[in-house]
């Protein structure tokens, strides 16, 4: 059975929407000196689109940040009217500073008018949603019968080495764990959970980026500049201690240290594609099985369409 709305029961609010805003408003100013990830994954999204022959007439980039993904969108020459959106202020006068047609809105409950969008992308932005379910299905709902959505979220295989170092540490030390990094969802269950919200031929992929930096500290300069610190709601996070801290990065360097001393941090990228649907389209797949890549289902996609 197809959802035809966001599930009834509230979701459990792991991250703080209001600090995820907060922490984007300070990264704004220098967003672009940090922003590669963004930039690498915004070029991806727009490749893929170029996988399509087809023309779109209106687009939304949600969850813009400075805009670039939309900016992108608009270059190709493919789509006639691109919109943005950023739960942040700040971020949005960044896009507009470019010439992007951004507006605030929350990328978790976004109030969409259905089937206004024949194409919604959205580019790093969706793993700090509490009610990713929800908002799929509020995606799905947003696009024309056979729109199509293209998304990219970090995943479960980001920043594990320092997830791991900041586990021994806190135990040593504290006897006990805290959550310190986001939970994030595995290729397997963001699979599951585009055929769960409904769209139709869901697949699903990712990109693996190692990032080496001079020193560990470097790479949490990195994450504060992206905009992507901690965000978990209060009650589920203690302050993290200086001591404790200080012997993540120790063990850090001391197990993931290249040969030329430069330390290494990994980052899982998430892609998932789904079409609305519409009469005439392929037979969905089952669920759990979006396995095939994202260029060979909007190929076929558009082949059939």
């Amino acid at each position: 059975m197809t959802p035809t709305g966001p599930p009834s029961s509230p979701p459990p609010r792991v991250f703080d929407r209001d600090r995820v805003a907060r922490n984007r408003d300070r990264a704004a100013p220098l967003y672009d000196t940090y922003a590669f990830l963004k930039a690498r994954v915004s070029s991806d999204l727009a490749d893929r689109v170029l996988d399509t022959p087809r023309h779109f007439e209106r687009a939304l980039d949600l969850g813009c940040h400075d805009g670039r993904l939309a900016a992108g969108l608009s270059g190709l020459g493919r789509i006639a009217d691109v919109e943005a959106s950023d739960l942040s202020p700040c971020m949005v006068a960044l896009a507009r500073a470019e010439g992007v047609n951004a507006r605030v809105l929350d990328e978790e409950t976004p109030d969409l008018p259905p089937g206004r969008y024949d194409l919604i992308a959205s580019a790093l932005s969706l793993h700090w949603v509490n009610d990713l379910p929800g908002t799929l299905i509020r995606i799905r709902q947003a696009l024309k019968p056979d729109g199509l959505f293209l998304g990219a979220l970090f995943g479960a295989g980001t920043l594990v080495e320092l997830r791991e170092c900041l586990m021994e540490a806190e135990m040593d030390l504290s006897g006990g764990v805290s959550p310190r990094l986001s939970p994030l969802p595995g290729l397997k269950d963001m699979a599951d959970l585009m055929q769960r919200a409904g769209f139709a031929l869901p697949v699903a992929d990712r990109d693996s980026v190692t990032v080496r930096y001079p020193d560990p500290a470097r790479l949490l300069a990195d994450l504060k500049g992206m905009g992507e610190r901690s965000a978990l709601a209060p009650g589920m996070i203690r302050p993290l201690p200086r001591a404790v801290l200080n012997r993540a990065l120790d063990i850090y360097r001391e197990r993931h240290s290249d040969p030329d001393g430069r330390v290494r941090a990994s980052f899982e990228i998430v892609h998932v594609s789904g079409w609305a649907p519409a009469p005439g389209q392929p037979k969905p797949l089952q669920p759990g099985s979006a396995k095939a890549s994202l260029a060979d289902a909007i190929r076929r996609q558009a082949k059939d369409g």
